[in-house]
């Protein structure tokens, strides 16, 4: 069970179904090139206007993905699309944005400071287990209806209904840091909160998501499907204990000194790459394995911010950007046929916001946080961004559920995380007095 593509090049297009032989990937430089600027020009244009209207940069990559797709560029200027995206060619780009997917899996582990859940007790535990619960529930309760018309053949119920619950509880850790930043809220109570619940979220929702794979690869509840998790469970122990001692050994002069030369930056690298390398040979998924080698890294705030720098500017400018062209490849909104079929896209959107947002903010009131407090953190828990879109993809790849049920889940998330900044621009522009302190700059009641 990998990462990469295991259908051929007609599973991104409307093109039928044709031999083996037809779609045998050739791979074509000059082709290649031609996709990749193409990508990056668009994802950077539409990001930059996004920004200019108050959206995430993110926002505007996964619409630039839908652009170059066969929902516009495919449908406005079929011969184009054709010219540039030929059949058997995008395995090539997918291939490349697999590295961008892991490595940015691995800067969200290393953005994640365990120690940022310490000292928040029930709230922090009551609040993000709200919001995973009540989504995972509802998900659970849509799959009902979904499973007869959007599941793959074979795909049993349970891991259907489970994979729908855990990318409706997933949680866009990074879009959701950057946008506290955006508003001078990272150092804040508030903040701090946010990210510290965002993180056990996620966190359980990948272990869920662990649970959902194993089980999508045929293991069912058997010998298999223990043996996988046990050996997950106990290379987590490892890298947490004894690998992260190692780790530090080797980055010391880098945490002290801030000091990241490129051999260091190369075992950073290599540790992400190798702990992708064992989960995957265990059935998990290598993108479980670098996302654990990112929280056993240190976390001085010196390293983390060098080795965010590095690596972010070659993942925000070329390796992401394919990720949400493979993407906007596989969604096609033609798939989406009749009124019953949007309104089934518009129940998904609802359950995702009802069940996410609105378990944060029940979660957050019984821990004792302001109403303005609990609706803020459940707008921006409520963001789901790259995050979603990697769920998504690893569902389709692995046949859990069709594309245009993957369709309408990316419109789900691209919806979900477009509210976002308007929510919490419509929340603050409110300036109504919370305990003392306007939601400018917001504060936490309670434990």
């Amino acid at each position: 069970m990998g990462i990469g593509l295991s259908a051929p090049h007609q599973d991104f297009t409307n093109a039928p179904a044709a031999s083996a032989s037809s779609t045998a990937a050739v791979f074509h430089l000059a082709v290649f090139l031609a996709q990749f600027v193409a990508v990056i020009l668009v994802s950077r244009g539409v990001g930059q206007l996004m920004r200019r209207i108050g959206q995430p940069q993110v926002v505007g990559e996964m619409v630039g993905g839908l652009l170059l797709g066969p929902s516009v560029l495919g449908f406005f200027a079929p011969g184009v699309y054709a010219m540039l995206f030929p059949i058997g060619s995008v395995r090539f780009l997918n291939a490349v944005s697999q590295l961008g997917v892991l490595l940015f899996m691995f800067l969200v582990g290393l953005e994640l400071d365990l120690d940022a859940l310490r000292g928040r007790g029930h709230v922090v535990t009551l609040t993000s287990h709200a919001g995973i619960a009540m989504p995972l529930w509802l998900g659970a309760a849509l799959a009902v209806v979904l499973y007869p018309r959007l599941s793959s053949d074979g795909v049993r119920f349970v891991a259907f209904a489970l994979f729908i619950g855990c990318a409706l509880s997933v949680t866009a850790f990074p879009v959701l840091a950057r946008l506290l930043a955006e508003r001078g809220w990272s150092k804040t109570p508030f903040g701090t909160l946010a990210i510290a619940c965002a993180a056990a979220a996620d966190i359980t929702a990948w272990c869920v998501l662990a649970i959902v794979l194993a089980i999508a690869d045929g293991r069912g509840w058997g010998m298999g499907l223990w043996l996988s998790l046990a050996g997950a469970v106990g290379f987590v122990v490892l890298m947490m204990t004894l690998g992260r001692r190692v780790i530090a050994a080797a980055l010391v002069r880098t945490t002290r000194r801030a000091d990241l030369t490129s051999d260091r930056l190369a075992i950073v690298v290599v540790v992400a790459l190798a702990s992708a390398w064992v989960t995957e040979q265990l059935g998990i998924h290598a993108l479980l394995g670098a996302f654990i080698a990112g929280l056993a890294m240190p976390k001085a705030e010196e390293f983390v911010s060098a080795i965010t720098v590095r690596l972010e500017e070659l993942l925000g400018v070329a390796l992401l950007p394919l990720f949400f062209a493979v993407t906007g490849l596989r969604t096609n909104l033609a798939m989406i046929e009749g009124s019953s079929m949007w309104l089934l896209c518009g129940l998904i959107v609802l359950v995702a916001i009802v069940g996410k947002a609105g378990g944060t903010v029940m979660g957050a009131r019984a821990s004792g946080l302001s109403w303005r407090d609990a609706a803020s953190l459940g707008a921006l828990m409520n963001t789901r961004g790259l995050m979603e879109l990697v769920i998504l993809n690893l569902g389709l790849e692995i046949g859990i559920i069709t594309r245009p049920l993957f369709t309408m889940m990316v419109l789900m998330a691209l919806a979900t995380t477009a509210l976002t900044a308007p929510a919490l621009t419509w929340l603050r522009s409110e300036r109504r007095v919370t305990h003392g302190a306007r939601l400018d700059a917001p504060t936490v009641v309670g434990p």
